[in-house]
């Protein structure tokens, strides 16, 4: 009798501890789905097409917050010197849409180009990945007078 009803009260406890694990798992999904989300609206790779060398070209990569807690741009870092980002240092709200504006000058670059802007933000995951793509055509030297 004495170990029927230790293997009862050991069920019970079992029950009750694996509701809570259950409960848990629920809380930590819950609280995911509430933190912020970068959502771009357009694409995330922007092609400029063909230009000439020298050209400055500027594209603004649209997105909105789309989670429950506000989204803060912690940094946001380029493969290159040539390309610059600017972005909002203020957190953007809940369903709010604002935008990172990238600069990519092309002086002394030629031939095929893809920039890779890198924005760290409070999301998951914590970096999201831009692309400037195109095609750089190479400005003749101009020939040295002649005496």
């Amino acid at each position: 009798m004495k170990k029927r009803s230790v293997c009862v009260l050991l069920g019970i406890v079992m029950a009750f501890s694996s509701c809570s694990k259950v409960k848990d798992k629920d809380s930590a999904e819950q609280a995911d789905s509430k933190m912020p989300v970068f959502a771009l609206i357009d694409s995330s790779s922007y092609d400029f097409g063909t230009i000439r060398e020298g050209e400055v070209i500027e594209h603004d990569f649209k997105f909105r917050n789309d989670g429950e807690y506000p989204l803060i741009l912690n940094n946001i870092t380029t493969s290159c010197g040539c390309t610059t980002p600017e972005w909002p240092k203020e957190p953007i709200g809940p369903k709010q849409t604002s935008n990172i504006k990238v600069r990519f000058d092309s002086k002394n670059k030629s031939g095929p180009q893809v920039k890779t802007i890198t924005v760290y933000a409070n999301t998951e995951p914590a970096y999201s990945e831009l692309r400037l793509r195109g095609i750089v055509n190479s400005v003749p030297e101009t020939q040295s007078k002649s005496n």
